[in-house]
């Protein structure tokens, strides 16, 4: 089933206000970006910690994250706040979790498909960038 952008989307309330240090990650972690909702669920994209790196569109420390079907985009930089663990669960991720399941799936769940919010884009850096974050119109 593809994946559409829901024209009634609600913008991110949760993510923008996530407290989640830099160290909270580590190289070799599993991660993901949740982007949306499939059903009931929360889906994203998941990737692969790979070392510190500087997220330009925050001016904060980020993660190097590997993305195995990535293709050109294989490597891309993201801020922790936007990233969830996903071969461990601890409890930072797991209420940031059920607080973006609380908010989104009541909102979408008549959508009938895969819905992505629209909440993040890719920068010409491969940064991902929240709508929140955006800077100079990124």
């Amino acid at each position: 089933m593809p994946v559409s952008r829901h024209p009634h989307a609600p913008g991110d309330i949760v993510t923008p206000d996530r407290d989640i240090p830099h160290a909270h990650f580590r190289p070799g972690d599993q991660v993901v970006i949740l982007k949306g909702t499939s059903g009931s669920e929360l889906w994203g994209d998941a990737y692969k910690v790979v070392t510190p790196s500087w997220h330009t569109p925050t001016d904060e420390d980020g993660w190097r994250l590997y993305d195995p079907v990535g293709g050109a985009r294989t490597y891309i930089t993201a801020h922790p706040r936007y990233l969830v663990h996903l071969s461990s669960r601890c409890p930072d991720c797991l209420i940031y979790q059920q607080a973006l399941r609380s908010y989104l799936v009541p909102r979408l769940a008549d959508a009938g498909e895969d819905v992505d919010c629209g909440w993040y884009s890719l920068t010409h850096l491969n940064q991902v960038v929240h709508v929140a974050d955006a800077r100079g119109g990124q």
